[in-house]
């Protein structure tokens, strides 16, 4: 699967993203390696937490109805992060080689 995002006009095309299960819900990026795909999560509209137990850093970019409303860079071990706004997807994106050029887009933002 592959998603395209939208951010400060500018069009960015993420590759093999994995759809996450229920069950996938909880355990999301935890004991993946570090050249693992990112991951996709689909909610009802609200705001929920993640943690980052188990999880090398990572991008979280928050949905609501295909735009983004809020990203952070996740660091390990951190019991609740939660985004701003309500939102309806997920999407944890790995530091890895595969996804670079998206966390460089993120980055450039001065956020992370």
């Amino acid at each position: 699967m592959r998603a395209k995002l939208k951010f400060k006009g500018k069009q960015v095309l993420i590759e093999d993203i994995k759809k996450v299960s229920s069950i996938g819900k909880y355990t999301g990026l935890m004991f993946k390696p570090k050249e693992t795909q990112a991951l996709l999560f689909e909610f009802k509209k609200g705001r929920k937490a993640i943690h980052s137990f188990f999880c090398k850093p990572f991008l979280a970019v928050w949905l609501l109805e295909g735009k983004i409303v809020d990203f952070r860079l996740v660091k390990p071990n951190l019991l609740y992060v939660i985004p701003n706004e309500d939102f309806d997807k997920l999407v944890e994106i790995p530091f890895n080689k595969k996804y670079r050029h998206i966390a460089g887009l993120f980055i450039d933002e001065g956020k992370i």
